[in-house]
């Protein structure tokens, strides 16, 4: 019981985390914009991240998404340490490089913790046939 009220704890807060950010990247907002220019990158990046961003939420709180759910993690990881490191490559303040990382703190305690009705079921080989 104290294990899924943990889980819904950091999976609210994680998903509200890139709610406001997909809305902010998408809307291009004067302050999403700026860090996309301090860090060299195109304007257009905001609208594919907001994107990204607005359906990974979509992904981790519909229960019958077992698949995207993996794929929306893997994709909250790689935007996380994408960040944290361009962050860190320009040697920004050490709050700017580690607040993606705070996001992805959030993602792993969600994903360790999900209930196993949110969890891919293991792969089964058929009897008789030899495992590739």
């Amino acid at each position: 019981m104290l294990q899924r009220v943990f889980y819904w704890v950091l999976i609210v807060l994680l998903a509200a985390w890139l709610l406001a950010g997909g809305l902010f990247d998408l809307a291009h907002a004067p302050a999403a914009l700026a860090i996309l220019h301090k860090l060299d990158y195109p304007d257009y990046l905001g609208t594919f991240l907001g994107v990204c961003k607005l359906l990974a939420v979509l992904a981790l709180l519909y229960p019958r998404t077992r698949f995207l759910r993996e794929w929306a993690y893997a994709g909250i990881a790689f935007d996380a340490l994408g960040a944290a490191f361009s962050h860190l490559a320009i040697h920004d303040s050490a709050g700017e490089t580690t607040a993606p990382l705070i996001m992805l703190t959030l993602a792993i305690g969600s994903y360790l913790l999900r209930p196993t009705a949110y969890r891919l079921r293991p792969a089964t080989v058929a009897v008789g046939h030899a495992a590739d």
